[in-house]
Formats: C-alpha cells, sequence, structure tokens
C-alpha cells in the first residue's frame, strides 16, 4: 500500500488489501473510499472483503465505484458528500490512486482553486490537467 496525500484531509492509493487496514487506521484515517468497481478486481478484494476489514479496524467505508473514462457526476457528488461527511482523514483508492484524484478534484471545484485541485495530483503523475475545462465549469457553477 502507497499513501498519496493530496492534502492534509485526503490521500489516495492503489488498491489496498484487508491486511492495510491497521495501517490505514494507524496513520490517523476514519474513512476509506473505495473507488473500483468490484468487476476490476478478484473477490477477495471486492468492496464488501474490504468493507469487513475497514470496519472491523473502526473505521468507515464509503463505496463510490468509478468506472475509468466514465466518471459520473453522481460520483462527483458522492465522493464530496463522503468528504463532508467524514470526521477526520479520508483514504480514497483505486487501481492506481488516479481515478480517485480526479473524481476529487471534480468534487472540490470551487472550493479550492482549480491550479491547487491539478498539482495535487500531478505530484503523483496523475492525469487531472485533463479535467481543467470542467472543474473550472463546476467551479462556475458553485
Amino acid at each position: 500500500m502507497e499513501i498519496r496525500p493530496l492534502t492534509d484531509g485526503y490521500a489516495v492509493s492503489p488498491q489496498i488489501t484487508p491486511e492495510d487496514t491497521d495501517a490505514i487506521r494507524d496513520a490517523g484515517f476514519t474513512t476509506v473510499i473505495c473507488n473500483r468497481p468490484d468487476g476490476e478486481v478478484t473477490p477477495d478484494l471486492q468492496a464488501d472483503a474490504i468493507r469487513r476489514a475497514v470496519e472491523a479496524a473502526g473505521l468507515q467505508f464509503v463505496l463510490n465505484p468509478v468506472v475509468g473514462g466514465a466518471i459520473t457526476m453522481e460520483n462527483v457528488d458522492a465522493q464530496g458528500a463522503a468528504l463532508s461527511d467524514a470526521s477526520g482523514p479520508v483514504l480514497a483508492y483505486c487501481a492506481s490512486g488516479n481515478r480517485s484524484s480526479i473524481v476529487w478534484a471534480l468534487s472540490q471545484a470551487g472550493q479550492r482553486p482549480t491550479d491547487e485541485l491539478i498539482a495535487a495530483g500531478a505530484q503523483y503523475g496523475y492525469a487531472v490537467e485533463q479535467f481543467r475545462p470542467t472543474i473550472e465549469q463546476l467551479a462556475r457553477k458553485g
């Protein structure tokens, strides 16, 4: 597991395992968001298996599967709601962390400067820049 902080309160990671949950809790996270659809992983890494481990570690679990290349406004709204509802730092995961960084940036449009949202993911090589027009559009709707 490689935790990549985008802000003090939000980090992303490639796929986690049930064995990672104690380390996630010990790192100070209170909520885990799964942005990976079950169809991409084996049963032992699907949302229900991760949910059981996360909740057993005393953390909140949120399922918000994001299909690569098909992020929806429902995904964006769900990510933003999970962040608003969290009682502390949030760790979101997908295959690489890219989708978790993009859906986060979109959910934070208008709350943080666009350049900051893009730079947060770009430091890890995540492809957020291509979403600049959408982030700016969402910020204007704010």
